[in-house]
């Protein structure tokens, strides 16, 4: 069962503008990662549904969160069905994303009131989300549907819209800067944010540097 009520969610979203996107195999080195970005601030963590077993490591970091980490809300991210979503939400999941938009997993969301950000490549599909009741829709792959500048025409005749993009996001000033001029709401952040040489090497104080400085840029350019 969720820990954090969907306001709770929502809030934290729009407050902190970024969810970092991480998956490992290995539960050891998913709990130093969801810990380095605690300590760097970030209080969303997207955890991605994409090899085997991913079920029992996400299990094993809702409870570590819960001890290590309060305050860490954690999601579940590459849901495409309904099923799998059932199960990440019963295992704790507090929000579901999904690369795509499916009905299905928004009517197993809405039913535990658990925010559903789906995966949207046209303005019509945003459409149909926000029809479905997802309150946030991640523009994906966003670097692929039009950057920035398809974030900024979609708030132009839809301005109530919030826009998670996701797919070529990168902890620096200039890509962070356009985004959120664009008129996002929050950017979901992958291997950029993750080094792969500072996760070989234990250094988990380099993804706490970088969560703090993308946090930092965030604020700076983040629209009223």
């Amino acid at each position: 069962m969720a820990g954090f009520r969907k306001l709770e969610v929502l809030g934290a979203l729009v407050d902190t503008g970024m969810a970092p996107v991480y998956y490992h195999k290995d539960a050891d080195v998913a709990k130093q990662v969801v810990k380095a970005c605690y300590e760097g601030g970030v209080r969303l963590f997207e955890f991605t549904n994409r090899g085997d077993f991913a079920q029992e490591v996400f299990a094993e970091l809702v409870k570590y969160a819960a001890k290590e980490c309060p305050g860490m809300i954690l999601g579940i991210g590459s849901v495409v069905d309904a099923g799998t979503a059932a199960l990440y939400v019963q295992l704790g999941a507090n929000f579901v994303v999904g690369p795509l938009f499916n009905p299905d997993v928004a009517k197993v969301c809405n039913r535990r009131l658990i925010p559903y950000i789906p995966g949207c490549g046209s303005v019509s599909e945003i459409g149909f989300a926000q029809e479905a009741g997802c309150d946030v829709c991640k523009v994906f792959p966003a670097g692929s549907v039009g950057g920035p500048s398809f974030v900024s025409n979609i708030k132009a005749p839809m301005p109530w819209s919030l826009i998670m993009a996701t797919g070529a996001v990168e902890p620096t000033e200039e890509n962070l800067s356009a985004w959120f001029k664009a008129g996002v709401t929050c950017v979901g952040m992958g291997s950029k944010l993750f080094p792969a040489e500072a996760v070989a090497g234990g250094d988990w104080q380099a993804i706490t540097r970088l969560c703090r400085e993308a946090l930092g840029i965030i604020r700076k350019y983040r629209k009223a």
